[in-house]
């Protein structure tokens, strides 16, 4: 892949990336209408790849793109929200149980430093991935890794800004799944990795739903 090639590819990702946070996060809301070239002066980069970016948002079922009606956001419900992280939650808890049976002495010795490198990093959200990402391939399935990569951009790249409290039981949930890894205990490390997931993407939910609820004037629950 040409110098040129893997740039433009880059800025896509970035374009994508921003866009999706914003529709996940309910800062662009069912409906709203889609400039292209207001993204682009926003943005201070070519149609091209914001036209790419748009059209992977469709794909991924965020945005509709219609030759008349133009490009809308299609968004994301409080409930789909849930599902998708629980669809997460599935994977990932298989992948803590491959990685369980399959991960070397040195690899789980790494993903420790990884973890503690959490505790002490300023950019969380990246040292999170990290952790994550090692964990992944310690389970060895080229299969699942594709679904992973798949199925985890529904979570948003600020989301322990949104949520820092889960930013604190994810460093207890990391503690307790390391702990059934290095047991050897697969079905203990798949429940701690989905319940570490199914509980993010709660938080996720409820806010959403709170959010819809203050936009239309009805009551949020306590």
């Amino acid at each position: 892949m040409s110098d040129i090639k893997l740039i433009s590819t880059t800025v896509r990702a970035q374009a994508a990336s921003e866009l999706r946070d914003r529709i996940l996060t309910g800062r662009l809301q069912p409906g709203d209408r889609l400039d292209l070239d207001q993204l682009t002066a926003e943005f201070g980069i070519s149609r091209t790849p914001v036209r790419e970016a748009l059209l992977q948002l469709s794909y991924e079922g965020l945005v509709d793109i219609t030759p008349r009606s133009g490009m809308t956001v299609v968004g994301i419900t409080p409930e789909d929200a849930v599902d998708s992280f629980a669809i997460l939650a599935a994977l990932a808890g298989k992948a803590a149980e491959m990685a369980t049976a399959r991960i070397t002495p040195a690899e789980l010795s790494g993903l420790r430093e990884l973890a503690g490198a959490i505790e002490r990093s300023e950019r969380v959200v990246e040292a999170n991935r990290h952790f994550h990402r090692a964990l992944n391939y310690s389970a060895r399935s080229p299969r699942l890794l594709t679904h992973l990569r798949q199925a985890v951009r529904v979570v948003p790249d600020n989301y322990f800004e949104l949520f820092p409290e889960q930013e604190r039981r994810s460093r207890r949930e990391h503690a307790a799944l390391l702990g059934a890894m290095e047991r050897g205990d697969g079905a203990a490390a798949r429940a701690i990795a989905e319940a570490h997931v199914l509980n993010a993407g709660e938080a996720l939910g409820g806010w959403l739903a709170d959010r819809a609820g203050q936009r239309s004037g009805e009551p949020t629950a306590p």
